[in-house]
């Protein structure tokens, strides 16, 4: 077995029945296998795969695991020397899935990798980063990251990047993620203490640490519609977001760090809390007040960003 595809699923049925509908017409069926962990979905998404797609295997959670945990599951189960991560809210594209194990063949050194990711209409996603930094950090939160020039307030999303051109990175976004079957078992799988956001961050870093490339390579293209499983979640998200930031900085840089970290993300949030705040009382438009509640709600409980969010994921 060659390619083992491990798709997490909450909640997108009909995004991940066109998910698996692309990866069957784009794979080689002999060669690849599909492993599909479903957490606990309540829309109907097992039972679709059942009925749909009888070739994937389906491990279905009785409670939602998260991210981390149940593609671990989906590590568990498979038998491929390369295993893919793929979000449920992508279609894969023509030869990218054979191209990019091509690739990894002939790039021993190359531990992870990622290809150019698509928005719908066509633009280029901004996959692939730096780590995120307490300096990138702030250019992130305060927009700078933004301006055209100098050229470097872009480097952590490196913005002046076509996405055109192989290059080694840092960061490769979850959304597609190919990891060598070596690689895997000797860096471990992913840290379950990321429960949503930031588990592919802290994976790249560990993956690196242990002395594998991990590289960009634009061999083929898939389509990245994003928030497949978040849509739900309104300024949970921020906070679970905020969290995983936190807890990388910790892990990774110590008490200090995520304490910067932590302060950072909340004075971004506050900020924003008071501008919009600001703008309600002037307006009363809808889309004013309901940015309002968001970052007051994000705010109100911003203190779970450095222990845990309550989250609803049921």
């Amino acid at each position: 077995m060659n390619l083992s595809i491990v798709i997490v699923n909450w909640n997108t049925r009909e995004m991940l029945r066109d998910c698996l509908a692309s990866v069957l017409a784009g794979g080689k069926p002999d060669d690849t296998e599909i492993i599909v962990v479903d957490n606990a979905s309540a829309d109907g998404s097992p039972e679709m795969v059942e009925a749909d797609f009888p070739s994937v295997i389906l491990i279905r959670n009785t409670e939602n695991r998260g991210f981390a945990a149940a593609n671990n599951q989906g590590f568990d189960v498979a038998k491929g020397r390369y295993v893919l991560l793929l979000n449920s809210d992508t279609l894969v594209h023509g030869c990218v899935l054979e191209d990019s194990v091509t690739y990894m063949e002939s790039h021993p050194d190359v531990g992870a990798m990622g290809c150019r990711v698509l928005n719908t209409d066509g633009t280029v996603q901004l996959t692939c980063s730096q780590f995120p930094t307490l300096f990138n950090l702030l250019l992130l939160t305060s927009g700078l990251w933004k301006l055209p020039w100098p050229r470097f307030l872009g480097k952590y999303q490196m913005t002046h990047w076509r996405r055109d051109d192989e290059r080694d990175v840092d960061v490769i976004s979850g959304c597609y993620l190919m990891v060598r079957d070596s690689a895997l078992a000797g860096t471990g799988g992913l840290d379950e203490d990321f429960f949503f956001f930031g588990e592919e961050t802290d994976w790249c870093r560990r993956l690196a640490d242990d002395g594998w490339k991990l590289r960009f390579a634009p061999v083929g293209e898939i389509t990245h519609f994003g928030g497949g499983s978040v849509r739900r979640l309104n300024h949970v998200r921020d906070l679970m977001l905020s969290n995983a930031t936190v807890r990388l900085h910790r892990k990774h840089g110590g008490v200090m760090a995520a304490g910067l970290a932590w302060l950072i993300l909340f004075g971004f949030n506050l900020s924003r809390a008071v501008f919009w705040s600001f703008r309600s009382a002037l307006s009363r438009a809808r889309p004013t007040r309901e940015r309002r509640d968001h970052f007051l709600g994000v705010t109100g409980r911003f203190g779970e960003a450095w222990t845990e969010v309550k989250r609803d994921m049921a």
